[in-house]
């Protein structure tokens, strides 16, 4: 009998950094309108075309961006949001380029 392994073998390490560095790790961040959880998306993890809520422009497969949603935990999956990084950083400066309702097509 070999002797119980506390540490994870290498290559699942490798594994599990390799999905981090894709999907981003989530952080908190503080805005005028709440708190959110923000995690970057690398362009090779995106294989969806997503509709930024900032500008109405289409974030196509394999472009870098944000995933927020609020960070209070009473929202779901569907709170989330997809936003280029820029217009996340430039949201509170400016309106959204058009205000969408909650059951309104989101991609394209």
């Amino acid at each position: 009998m070999s002797p119980r392994r506390n540490r994870p073998r290498r290559d699942d390490a490798d594994r599990l950094d390799a999905e981090r560095a894709r999907h981003g790790v989530a952080s908190v961040q503080q805005w005028r309108d709440g708190d959110w959880q923000v995690r970057g998306i690398s362009g090779g993890a995106s294989a969806k075309m997503y509709r930024c809520p900032g500008c109405d422009q289409e974030i196509r497969p394999g472009v870098a961006h944000v995933v927020a949603w609020p960070a209070d935990g009473r929202g779901d999956l569907t709170d989330r949001r997809h936003w280029h990084s820029g217009c996340w950083q430039a949201r509170e400066r400016r309106l959204p380029a058009i205000q969408r309702g909650r059951g309104a097509h989101r991609h394209g």
